[in-house]
């Protein structure tokens, strides 16, 4: 079975009270559920981690690495346009990634434009909501 590592970063733990009219009214715990719910219907293992710590998540991506999971499903949030780390943590890792955002960064401020951590991701799930999870784990669970 396919191990996939599912990272989330800062305030993805305040769905459902962050701005809903862009994230919508859905919670990260109810998020969480319905990852976990389309991995088992895909026949593959998934495991969710959320922080609002920029090395923790560095920390998240090296543990996929030693615990052998197959690929990475990554929304670094904010650390998106910011984080050279993450960057290099998905790099050093060189596992496969797939970057996800729930709104359309393309079509927000233009400082959410530049994605450093999707510089090392294979496949990118953009604006598509909290589906675009759903669409990153069928593209590993196909791959």
């Amino acid at each position: 079975m396919k191990k996939i590592l599912v990272i989330n970063g800062p305030n993805l733990n305040m769905l459902g009270v962050r701005e809903p009219e862009i994230y919508g009214n859905t919670g990260y715990l109810d998020l969480v559920k319905k990852i976990e719910k389309w991995a088992s219907e895909l026949g593959v293992e998934a495991e969710c981690l959320q922080s609002n710590h920029e090395g923790e998540i560095v920390d998240f991506i090296q543990k996929a690495y030693f615990d052998k999971a197959d690929a990475i499903i990554i929304n670094p949030a904010a650390y998106t346009h910011t984080s050279i780390a993450i960057l290099d943590a998905l790099k050093a890792v060189n596992l496969p990634a797939a970057e996800v955002h729930i709104s359309d960064i393309n079509e927000r401020e233009q400082f959410r434009h530049i994605s450093y951590a999707g510089m090392a991701c294979e496949a990118h799930f953009i604006g598509l909501g909290l589906e675009g999870y759903k669409k990153a784990l069928e593209y590993f669970a196909e791959k």
